[in-house]
């Protein structure tokens, strides 16, 4: 059984109240997330907080812990994030028959809208700071987001569990090797630290006079900083260079961007391709997943993953011939 079945709003209510010792209302909203259970409570003195439960199969307790250890880092550099609260007998997280916890105040804003150059240049900049944040410490427990780590585990965990049908499976491997052979050599030299990982525009919250705020670093990872960087385009690189020259610019006030890094951008887009066909593939006995995701797995899905791969592939192999 899934252990998140377990998770009955009287236990939920319960694990808040054990962990800061104080009495919530009966008042529970359950936020969505594809992975975790997320859910909104409010004490008996009328604040709210948000209680996560980390799905246990995914990170240890050194990971998780690193993920605070950088929300906090970049908490205390004064960048607008989430810290996760200290509970009950100390620390940030807590364990309920083997579920990991954290909670954190609640707060609102509304998603960011990117509608001029000096919107750009300001995404830039809080992406530059937290990056200078994130180069303080290392990670030694987060996946290393590179093709002979992250992608090549990606690739082994949908071929070895026997996800792709057969008819798929030969073509799946050819497009995978050569990709690898392509992009590997590109990540030479590359410096790697402590980045968000998820950094797209609904992970930022825009709070008024408060100004940007990052949310949701649960796939912090170690990685090339222009990662937090592409995921804000509104399509290929080729095609927004304005946009990201406007980011460069932003970031550059905080942090340096290494100009070389740019030819990842392609690369990156193809391994997150691969991660979240990977990602699903791990959630087919969730019924909540399944729920969503009907048609996921079917020859049909394949069909569309081979065509979107090997288009990836030719986009990567046309940009570096030119």
């Amino acid at each position: 059984m899934n252990c998140f079945e377990e998770l009955t709003p009287d236990r939920v209510i319960r694990c808040a109240e054990d962990s800061l010792g104080c009495s919530f209302s009966g008042y529970i909203h359950h936020l969505p997330s594809y992975i975790n259970r997320v859910y909104e409570l409010e004490s008996s003195a009328e604040d709210r907080y948000v209680i996560k439960f980390y799905r246990s199969d995914r990170w240890s307790l050194d990971a998780l812990l690193e993920e605070h250890d950088f929300i906090l880092d970049c908490h205390e550099a004064e960048i607008p994030v989430v810290p996760p609260l200290t509970l009950v007998g100390g620390g940030t997280l807590s364990d309920d028959n083997g579920i990991y916890y954290a909670i954190f105040p609640k707060k609102s804003g509304r998603l960011i809208e990117i509608n001029s150059d000096d919107e750009w240049v300001r995404l830039g900049a809080i992406i530059g700071r937290m990056h200078r944040a994130g180069r303080e410490f290392d990670a030694i427990h987060r996946v290393i987001l590179h093709p002979e780590k992250t992608t090549r585990d990606d690739i082994d965990f949908l071929l070895n569990q026997n996800l792709i049908p057969e008819p798929y499976r030969a073509e799946f491997i050819r497009l995978t090797d050569r990709l690898l052979e392509v992009i590997t050599p590109l990540f030479d030299g590359v410096e790697l630290q402590r980045i968000h990982g998820d950094c797209h525009a609904g992970n930022i919250l825009e709070r008024g006079k408060e100004g940007l705020m990052l949310i949701d670093f649960d796939d912090m990872a170690i990685g090339p900083v222009v990662h937090d960087l592409w995921l804000l385009l509104p399509g290929y690189y080729k095609d927004c260079t304005n946009e990201m020259d406007l980011l460069i610019e932003g970031y550059n006030q905080f942090s340096h961007f290494n100009p070389r890094d740019l030819i990842l951008i392609e690369p990156l887009r193809a391994m997150r391709m691969i991660y979240f066909t990977a990602w699903c593939g791990s959630q087919i006995d969730d019924f909540k997943f399944m729920h969503n995701f009907p048609d996921w797995g079917s020859m049909g899905f394949w069909e569309k993953e081979i065509i979107d791969l090997e288009t990836q592939l030719l986009v990567i192999q046309k940009e570096l011939e030119s």
